[in-house]
């Protein structure tokens, strides 16, 4: 199921790379507390070439996506383990949310069958998805490219 432009933003509760608990409500929300919209984008597996440079392209872009009025999220099955070393690793500054039993990507449609060199497989639909204040879908992306998709996702934002 592909969430619509114009939708509601499904609600979810996760934890973050410190283990703290997460919803929806809280990633509408800036630091202090004044309403504001999420990039919310799932990738499939931190330290690895792609989501590398997604993640890098995202933390070079941050303050452009601030002044947008947007908080930036990445979402994987990985651990909070996993997720601090690779914020450690990276210098990402923006949350990482940990999902291992895929209730958020499947929430968001994120979660589904995929072909890669002919080979059909099910896993982590690389999805970027921008939400306003109101929780309310502005923008979906499913099977985006690592490479080239924020500054692409910038220019439509723009």
């Amino acid at each position: 199921m592909k969430l619509e432009v114009g939708t509601k933003a499904p609600d979810f509760s996760v934890t973050d790379g410190n283990g703290k608990g997460v919803s929806l409500a809280d990633i509408l929300k800036d630091d202090q507390g004044k309403p504001r919209g999420a990039v919310l984008y799932f990738y499939p597996k931190d330290m690895t070439p792609g989501c590398t440079t997604q993640a890098r392209d995202f933390q070079a872009s941050l303050a452009e996506f601030a002044k947008l009025g947007l908080g930036v999220y990445g979402v994987s099955r990985d651990s909070a383990a996993s997720h601090q070393k690779f914020c450690s690793q990276e210098s990402l500054t923006f949350p990482l949310l940990s999902d291992p039993e895929l209730t958020l990507h499947k929430a968001y449609g994120a979660w589904g069958t995929k072909s890669m060199y002919g080979k059909v497989s099910e896993g982590v639909l690389r999805s970027t998805f921008v939400i306003g204040p109101d929780g309310i879908l502005k923008h979906a992306a499913y099977n985006v490219k690592a490479t080239g998709h924020v500054a692409s996702l910038l220019g439509k934002l723009a």
